[in-house]
């Protein structure tokens, strides 16, 4: 069975009340339907960082987002981890608000974990950012997830 890191953006559209806006709420249908039908095909991981990002704001959507994670296995962030994104956040010349976003394809990668699961197509599933990444592996010579949505993956 293959593994899913599920990245912090996934649980807050999952928990998000229906958005008025046309791709927001495709995305939120999109999500849904592949944690209702897809998810229970992979192994599925979280993070400690997951964890911590989904405990800052509204304590209710909070309870919710902690809720939906609360049986998911939690991966720990270790030393290697941390170097490991710093080397991203460097290398890929990210912005320093993109320093998470390392830090979760650091610990993905770190766990040998199959895809990594996202909405975030600003730093993550992003064709230029995942080029980077892959140049950044070559040299390295780690192998990183697939960085995906929930549109694009299936086990079909």
């Amino acid at each position: 069975m293959e593994s899913i890191y599920i990245e912090t953006s996934i649980i807050s559209y999952l928990a998000a009340r229906l958005s008025s806006n046309l791709i927001s709420a495709a995305r939120q249908k999109i999500t849904f339907d592949w944690w209702e039908q897809e998810r229970k095909k992979y192994k599925t991981y979280i993070s400690e960082l997951v964890i911590a990002e989904c405990s800052r704001g509204d304590k209710n959507a909070v309870k919710m987002r902690l809720n939906l994670v609360r049986n998911i296995p939690v991966l720990k962030i270790n030393d290697d981890c941390i170097e490991l994104a710093e080397l991203f956040f460097v290398k890929a010349s990210l912005p320093e608000k993109a320093r998470n976003d390392a830090l979760h394809i650091a610990i993905a990668t770190h766990y040998k974990i199959d895809f990594l699961l996202t909405w975030n197509c600003r730093h993550l599933a992003n064709a230029h950012f995942i080029r980077k990444l892959q140049k950044i592996s070559l040299e390295e010579g780690l192998v990183i997830p697939t960085i995906c949505t929930p549109q694009e993956i299936t086990n079909e």
